[in-house]
């Protein structure tokens, strides 16, 4: 996956805008956890090629054999792919993709419901999207009758979530597709990563619609977060006042303790995004990383456990990520009718009854001196006010060996058993973990005074 933030252009040498100062809150930084949801005229068909082991795609067909489920609209317009077989069997020649916002019903969602359920697996932010590539909107705008509010589930289904998450207590974003909007753009299907941003517009007139749009969730939601995708059009680069450069001082005057990601082809960036990215070390500045629990963000019906993470595997990410300064933005993909399905939602809770006991290790955390010890059993480090925290991840094992630095200092498992260390044959101090902890994702032990 590429690196967003390295994209910036065109140069407009001595006409280039100003940009705001603001960096990244300690409110993000804190957070650790938030959540993604991806859902759209894609969750209707609800289907992407399965990938995972085993699964060999040469490079020249990355995009007709697609493993995001969200990015249906384009490879159901590659000819002979197999979305496009699968859609001429079950909706028929004549069927565009555009159609099956017809077909939406959104019945079985219930914001607080749903948002509860994030929230409880331990959600500090929440970033809906609000437009994907395919350019249709789930909330009330006036800028098009492609939207949620005119046709399928009629009903603003972004207002919904704002709502909800505001009860909730949480962080409220909005994820928003920048560059493409393939149902106001005449470019042929994106077959390449040179085609992802060859085939996109540029131009003034999509430059001031995508800034009234954005302007919309500003206006009506005041979200803490934006999360812009791909980038932004070049048209809308420069000092004009519905370039980006202007929108983001308004948007930082509007809500001043806002964040944004590093997507928007320009030099000022927020936070870094890493995209099904394993990252080896600590990132120094703030970072996220973000996938969904299987391959797509969007959800695919033919995923199975097979393809997706399990409750201990995403505990275990969200300790990886953290111990590297980063953030963990983890994807949920509703299906069409709004319900979370049971695949996810038992994964979800799972993280959410590891966090409500280990919790104060995680939250408003930052690295120590190094990220972990991947020599024997591999281990990640955290540190608060409390002291550091180390996170044994195959408590399975039974003893962990301790870092020099730690010393003859207090130390206590989660569970508040106190730990004592001894010394292996070979002089390793190390300590044992108690019997009630070895079947846990990640056992968690913290050292105070250091």
């Amino acid at each position: 996956m590429m690196n967003f933030e390295k994209r910036t252009g065109p140069d407009f040498g001595a006409a280039a805008p100003t940009y705001p100062t603001n960096g990244v809150p300690d409110w993000y930084r804190d957070a650790k956890l938030g959540f993604f949801v991806h859902w759209g005229l894609y969750s209707v068909p609800a289907w992407a090629v399965q990938h995972g082991d085993g699964v060999n795609i040469p490079t020249e067909d990355a995009y007709a054999w697609h493993q995001y489920a969200e990015w249906y609209g384009n490879t159901v317009r590659i000819a002979g792919s197999p979305t496009w077989e699968r859609h001429q069997r079950l909706y028929g020649p004549g069927t565009s993709y555009e159609d099956l916002a017809d077909r939406w019903d959104a019945s079985a969602f219930d914001a607080d419901a749903f948002v509860g359920e994030l929230v409880d697996a331990g959600a500090q932010y929440i970033v809906p999207t609000t437009k994907h590539h395919e350019g249709f909107c789930l909330w009330g705008t006036g800028t098009t009758g492609f939207n949620a509010v005119a046709r399928g589930p009629r009903r603003d289904l972004i207002a919904e979530f704002h709502d909800a998450t505001r009860r909730a207590g949480a962080k409220f974003g909005v994820y928003y597709s920048g560059a493409l909007d393939w149902h106001v753009s005449d470019f042929p299907a994106i077959e390449s990563d040179t085609d992802l941003f060859r085939y996109r517009r540029t131009d003034e007139h999509f430059a001031r619609y995508s800034a009234a749009q954005l302007e919309e969730l500003v206006e009506r939601f005041s979200p803490d977060l934006l999360w812009n995708d791909i980038e932004w059009p070049d048209g809308g680069k420069g000092p004009e006042a519905y370039g980006v450069a202007a929108f983001l001082s308004r948007y930082f005057d509007a809500v001043p303790d806002g964040v944004v990601n590093d997507r928007w082809g320009v030099p000022y960036h927020g936070f870094l995004t890493r995209e099904y990215t394993d990252i080896p070390d600590i990132i120094s500045e703030p970072w996220e990383s973000t996938r969904g629990l299987g391959y797509s963000f969007g959800y695919n019906q033919d995923e199975d456990a097979r393809h997706s993470l399990s409750g201990a595997a995403l505990v275990r990410l969200l300790v990886d990520v953290v111990a590297k300064n980063g953030n963990l933005l983890i994807n949920v993909g509703p299906a069409a009718d709004g319900s979370i399905p049971e695949l996810q939602r038992d994964a979800m809770r799972e993280l959410g009854a590891w966090l409500r006991v280990n919790g104060d290790a995680i939250y408003g955390t930052r690295p120590w001196i190094r990220m972990g010890e991947q020599a024997g059993v591999p281990v990640r480090y955290t540190r608060s006010a409390d002291g550091v925290h180390l996170h044994t991840l195959d408590p399975s094992v039974g003893t962990v060996a301790l870092p020099a630095e730690f010393g003859d200092v207090e130390m206590r498992w989660r569970d508040g058993t106190p730990a004592r260390a001894e010394r292996d044959a070979h002089g390793i101090r190390s300590v044992e973990v108690p019997a009630g902890l070895r079947g846990e994702p990640v056992a968690v032990l913290t050292a105070s005074g250091i």
